[in-house]
């Protein structure tokens, strides 16, 4: 376990900006490539997907460390793809909107390899190649035996990922008071009456002459107190 948090902390040392950079680009390239998978790719047969199980956190240095690995046993006729399912989502922090990548299976990374068959000695070394690289404490499993995702299973996950409209992050609750902030109420102050996440709305409760009147606002035209 020390050699595998050594080796994986070496994974994580922060390079020179220079490398930063490459390395930037090429995640990006990865995931754009990830998300461009065609059905047959993703449905191949005698390919299966299976989820592998990392620290908290390291998700994205074990995908690497699992490429890398491949790469160096000259495995790719083995294992097709490595993936770390993202969704792209906008939070609101102080009246700013930035988009965030949020992992949608924190502490698993997807991969996709040949079916892998107990007492298969190709499986079994499939098995190992992964188990072995730094980070990676195991695959989901049943027993001893790695559990495959279904077809619709996977591709519900791809699915997510390719979504061109980011989800917006809901930083409240029903009964929170929260601000406007944009629209005609502008900086008027209500309590959240009803949100749909759906639509991407939310009903604010706020005092007009008075009483209290509902207001049907985008997520994005509010913000937490």
């Amino acid at each position: 376990m020390d050699e595998q948090a050594n080796a994986l902390s070496a994974i994580g040392d922060d390079p020179p900006a220079s490398r930063q950079r490459v390395r930037g680009r090429k995640e990006a390239e990865e995931e754009f490539e990830q998300v461009q998978l065609t059905d047959e790719e993703i449905n191949a047969p005698g390919r299966k997907w299976y989820f592998v199980h990392t620290y908290s956190g390291h998700e994205n240095k074990v995908a690497r460390a699992i490429r890398a690995t491949v790469e160096r046993m000259d495995a790719k006729d083995k294992v097709f793809h490595v993936i770390v399912p993202t969704e792209d989502e906008i939070e609101i922090r102080e009246g700013q909107r930035r988009t965030v990548k949020r992992k949608l299976f924190p502490g698993y990374v997807l991969v996709q390899t040949i079916e892998l068959k107990e007492g298969d000695p190709v499986s079994d070394s499939v098995w190992h190649l992964i188990r072995n690289t730094p980070g990676v404490t195991g695959f989901v499993s049943s027993g001893s035996q790695p559990v495959p995702l279904s077809p619709a299973e996977v591709n519900d996950i791809l699915r997510t990922m390719r979504l061109e409209q980011p989800r917006v992050r809901v930083g409240f609750t029903v009964g929170q008071p929260v601000r406007i902030i944009e629209g005609p109420f502008e900086d008027f102050v209500g309590t959240v009456d009803e949100i749909n996440t759906e639509k991407g709305k939310v009903k604010v409760l706020v005092n007009m002459f008075g009483r209290e009147t509902p207001v049907e606002l985008d997520f994005l035209q509010v913000e937490k107190l």
